[in-house]
């Protein structure tokens, strides 16, 4: 007999950031799910190309160009004739707001995604937050308007994911500590003598995870994890006492939560970026999908050991940017985003990136409780600064 049709009417999803590594796992979910979820709108920088070829898989209402030079260069012609192609900041506006969209998956990187992750939280929409830089830059402003609209951010990025699956049906006041884990990244046992010269090709052999550019340096840096623990911060309301990191090269062990009696609960899975997202578009559910599945047999052994805060000196800074937020988090967020670009343009050494960072934090005139215009403009300052530094 063919199987009952399903009664659930499909999530509909906004992709902003769909050519991307995020965006491109969040199709493939909804490749093998069409059931469960229904692609209604795409976004990319400036990719136009890949972007169309996308459109003509999933047939979306909307795609948009956000580059407008790009916008301008797109030949509509390859876009299916029932998507509407719309460019610009208004056009990621229109698209996160629109009626037929349930959950916005934000995964542009970079400060960029906040203008779209806060208009969908200002339209009430669920948000699968891959962008962890809205919360850095914003955390208390984000999570206060998500609250105020009775919108939903759910956790994308593994760590948080795995944060957010260990304390379900718990509170903050449950929790001892937090500890996210991470890979340590290419030079993760390497001096500060050894990383002097070290090049962008070396610094983009990630030995776990496949991401872009960006990101995979901010994960040889170890910026990456200084960024998620003030996410953390925001996303679950801790304390950054509350939060520690611990490397784990496997990459198996997501994240742990420690509890007031003692007990640690973990989340495990392969490193695959599949079942995080799969999770925020469909929670509370739990439906099998494309994410690989552990190979007990094959798995011998599972390390951690302490990060190297002497070579690593990001790390700090991103405990520091916790426990004072305010302004720190936008100008911390932007000087790295300009470090790591003039290190990929050979401007900057690798260990530069994080003496950037902390120079243009000491530098800035901070302010506790600063308004969404005043991190903007903060924001600008820092990547000028950085580009002088």
């Amino acid at each position: 007999m063919p199987p009952a049709p399903n009664p659930r009417t499909p999530k509909r999803v906004a992709v902003l950031g769909s050519t991307g590594s995020i965006g491109v796992s969040t199709l493939d979910v909804a490749r093998h799910l069409p059931d469960r979820l229904r692609i209604v709108g795409l976004a990319a920088h400036s990719n136009w190309d890949q972007l169309a070829g996308q459109c003509r898989e999933f047939r979306p209402r909307y795609a948009v160009v956000c580059d407008p030079a790009a916008f301008q260069a797109a030949d509509r012609s390859a876009f299916p004739r029932e998507t509407e192609l719309l460019g610009g900041p208004d056009g990621v506006e229109k698209l996160a707001t629109a009626a037929d969209v349930d959950v916005v998956v934000s995964a542009v990187v970079g400060a960029a995604g906040l203008r779209g992750t806060w208009a969908a939280l200002e339209a009430g929409k669920d948000v699968a937050l891959a962008n962890k830089e809205t919360l850095v830059v914003a955390g208390p402003l984000v999570t206060g308007l998500a609250a105020r609209r009775g919108a939903r951010l759910l956790p994308v990025d593994s760590e948080h994911s795995a944060v957010f699956q260990a304390l379900t049906g718990y509170t903050a006041a449950d929790v001892t500590r937090v500890v996210l884990t991470g890979s340590g990244g290419p030079f993760r046992g390497k001096t500060a003598a050894e990383l002097e010269q070290a090049t962008p090709e070396q610094a983009l052999r990630h030995p776990t995870w496949k991401m872009g550019p960006k990101i995979t340096i901010d994960s040889a840096t170890l910026m990456n994890k200084a960024l998620e623990v003030i996410e953390a911060r925001w996303l679950f309301d801790l304390r950054a006492e509350q939060i520690d990191v611990i490397v784990h090269p496997e990459s198996v062990v997501h994240s742990f939560v420690e509890f007031a009696d003692g007990s640690v609960l973990g989340q495990l899975s392969p490193p695959d970026m599949r079942l995080p997202i799969q999770y925020a578009l469909l929670y509370p559910e739990r439906v099998p999908g494309p994410a690989k599945r552990l190979d007990w047999s094959a798995l011998s052994g599972l390390r951690f050991e302490p990060p190297d805060r002497t070579t690593f000196r990001a790390l700090d800074l991103g405990f520091e940017v916790a426990r004072r937020g305010g302004t720190t988090g936008a100008v911390l967020n932007a000087a790295n985003e300009e470090a790591v670009g003039r290190f990929l343009g050979g401007t900057l050494p690798f260990l530069g990136i994080a003496r950037c960072c902390r120079a243009v934090l000491d530098a800035h005139d901070f302010d506790p409780a600063p308004t969404l215009d005043r991190l903007l403009a903060l924001d600008r300052w820092a990547r000028a600064e950085a580009a002088r530094y």
